[in-house]
């Protein structure tokens, strides 16, 4: 299901910017370019995430931002050019889940965007299975058959993306955005560890291969050919 995204920015650049750059990733787009209509908006049907700018005429993006927290749990990213550790801390404070500095990367918005939306989701299932390999996202264990594989935060990630995606080569630069973050160093062989970390788990028992390199490209789980 596409998420719906409501962004509330005054300035008409910025604004059709996000609105290209989101409905590109495939999101629903709304907007609105002052506080009263976004909260109008919003009370109509609460939209899965706010991207909300601070300096708004007549009522700021702090007043909005308390008025979205108080009728619901929507993720709020709060875009401003102010700075200052104080300035974070009064956005944090008045209920806003993430914050962003102008002037912003898109790549690193959506990501953000991506990392709040994946927080605040609800699961829609217990547990993903595929041939022996069974993984509870409840007590965030895997089991080979009726053997339990103890997971690290990192591990049970990485491992969440795979049975997410089976069969589907997920490229490098996937799993980092997805298990690690923009943010990442994109030169680190932390991949290639965490693979390996997970293949020991996995094939403990002797068990066959399920997670394969596919070369100059990424990783793939899938049946032994």
């Amino acid at each position: 299901m596409t998420a719906r995204i409501l962004v509330i920015e005054d300035d008409e650049a910025i604004l059709n910017f996000l609105r290209r750059g989101l409905s590109y990733d495939g999101y629903e787009v709304e907007t609105a370019e002052d506080g009263q209509k976004g909260l109008a908006i919003a009370g109509g049907k609460m939209p899965d995430l706010v991207v909300l700018d601070w300096m708004l005429p007549g009522m700021d993006g702090l007043e909005v931002c308390r008025r979205l927290r108080s009728s619901g749990k929507v993720p709020i990213l709060m875009l401003t050019a102010k700075d200052s550790v104080s300035d974070r801390v009064l956005g944090l404070d008045a209920g806003a889940d993430d914050y962003l500095v102008k002037p912003f990367n898109l790549d690193e918005l959506l990501a953000r965007i991506r990392a709040l939306l994946r927080r605040t989701q609800t699961p829609k299932q217990k547990s993903y299975e595929f041939e022996d390999l069974r993984l509870d996202t409840g007590t965030r264990r895997a089991y080979r058959g009726e053997r339990v594989i103890d997971l690290t935060a990192k591990e049970y990630e990485l491992l969440e993306l795979f049975m997410m995606h089976t069969r589907q080569v997920l490229t490098r630069e996937m799993i980092y955005d997805d298990v690690w973050g923009y943010d990442f160093g994109g030169e680190s062989n932390i991949i290639e560890v965490y693979v390996r970390y997970l293949r020991q788990k996995l094939e403990e028992g002797g068990e066959p291969r399920l997670i394969h390199t596919v070369r100059g490209m990424g990783y793939v789980l899938r049946e032994e050919e």
